[in-house]
């Protein structure tokens, strides 16, 4: 604005973007989820299960499940946190027990258990358009330049599967480069029951919050299904995919939190959420809407177009174009993502990817789609992540071991990535 580019009313118009609307409610969800403990709830019941057994590579699995399946619609940073203290307790009954039984599992376990956290909240925000604000800022390009809405359901179709394969591999990773030594881990079954009791039964907030955040579910997922199961000419499917974005159904959610009973708190009748405890991330969301700013002025001005134009001799002409620019793009969002944020990675990266496709002729969509996954898969510093940052923070996880497990994850996760997007490029020409 000030130095010319754009008026005030262009530069401005981002921030009332209907995504910016699917963020805002979805962040009064997950904040509902935190106050009223479901996340707690989730994590000891699956922690809880008999297949767990007290062995050191199921504890690391229902870790690693227990984070994916929280960070799929929570902030990844509360995520991790929350993970942080039960880890934190287990690794403490776990060490207490051994005192009295001798079989004191190698410390290397405890990096494991960290590590897991940190990798896999990072992972769970690829199953989801909402796990993670990088997800909507490729959306958001994709739906303004190229004109492709990606639905709710079209997004989980990709990226639940990516996000299961990923945690797969940092699971086998991770227990191959720090082994726990021991069969068992004794403690663990004990120390998970008691505070499973401690959270007692479900409370009317509770259960106020699950009906919010299921029905905001089967808001985001109808009109796909409609869709699928009628067709794009039928006037229902027509009539939801007008009505019924997935910013609307977010708000629909939230705005029940408002009207739901939450039960007796400090001494009255309170709804599951009220204004004063609606904490909303107003950084991330201002983030996210100068960032879409930054990147619809790189379009408008040329300067998109000029950076894909003096690279795009790196891409062969013919067939294999369109398979080189996917991985590139994933390669470059990788790299990026290491050194900055994983929202500054999505916003610089996939413009340049979009200009580029269209400079060498080649189908952007899944080039735009694998930076936009590729952003979130930083895993080798400190600095990559927030989550990385939280576990490196607890001084139980060597700098050496972040980045020798990070990087067999990033070339992974290049590689899972890369694939998934060619495939669904693939089904997406030959439905």
């Amino acid at each position: 604005m000030v130095a010319g580019v754009a008026p005030a009313k262009e530069v401005f118009r981002p921030f009332a973007d209907p995504l910016i609307f699917l963020f805002i409610g979805s962040f009064l969800l997950a904040e509902a989820i935190r106050l009223h403990g479901l996340d707690r709830r989730l994590a000891y019941g699956v922690l809880s299960v008999p297949w767990v057994d007290e062995r050191p590579r199921r504890i690391l699995a229902a870790v690693a499940l227990v984070s994916v399946l929280i960070s799929a619609f929570i902030s990844n940073t509360c995520t991790a946190a929350m993970m942080m203290s039960i880890v934190s307790g287990i690794l403490a009954a776990v060490e207490a027990a051994a005192g009295e039984t001798g079989r004191r599992p190698l410390p290397a376990f405890a990096t494991s258990l960290f590590l897991c956290v940190a990798f896999a909240a990072s992972i769970g925000g690829l199953a989801t358009p909402i796990g993670t604000p990088p997800n909507l800022i490729g959306l958001a390009f994709i739906r303004d330049q190229l004109g492709v809405n990606v639905s709710f359901p079209g997004w989980c179709a990709i990226g639940v599967p990516v996000a299961a394969v990923l945690a797969t591999i940092a699971v086998r990773v991770l227990t191959w480069l720090f082994p726990a030594g021991v069969e068992r881990l004794d403690g663990v079954a004990e120390y998970v029951a008691t505070e499973r009791t401690r959270l007692g039964t479900w409370s009317t907030g509770q259960r106020s919050t699950a009906l919010a955040f299921a029905i905001t579910v089967a808001l985001w997922v109808l009109p796909g299904l409609v869709l699928v199961a009628l067709g794009a000419s039928h006037p229902a499917a027509k009539w939801l995919a007008a009505r019924l974005p997935e910013g609307v159904a977010a708000l629909i959610g939230a705005l029940l939190l408002f009207l739901l009973p939450g039960g007796a708190r400090q001494g009255r009748w309170r709804p599951a959420l009220e204004w004063k405890e609606a904490r909303i991330d107003w950084d991330i969301v201002l983030l996210y809407g100068g960032g879409m700013a930054l990147g619809e002025l790189c379009f408008s001005t040329g300067l998109a177009a000029a950076i894909g134009g003096s690279i795009n001799g790196w891409i062969p002409a013919g067939p294999w174009g369109g398979t080189v620019l996917v991985a590139v793009a994933t390669i470059v969002a990788v790299i990026t993502s290491e050194f900055t944020s994983n929202t500054a990675s999505a916003n610089m990266v996939v413009p340049v990817v979009i200009a580029l496709a269209r400079a060498t002729g080649s189908d952007p969509l899944m080039a735009a789609l694998a930076a936009t996954f590729a952003a979130s898969l930083g895993f080798m510093m400190p600095v990559s992540t927030p989550c990385n940052a939280i576990v490196y923070g607890s001084g139980r996880v060597p700098l050496r071991s972040m980045m020798a497990s990070g990087a067999v994850i990033d070339v992974a996760g290049t590689l899972v990535v890369t694939a998934a997007m060619l495939m669904a490029g693939w089904f997406w020409i030959n439905p």
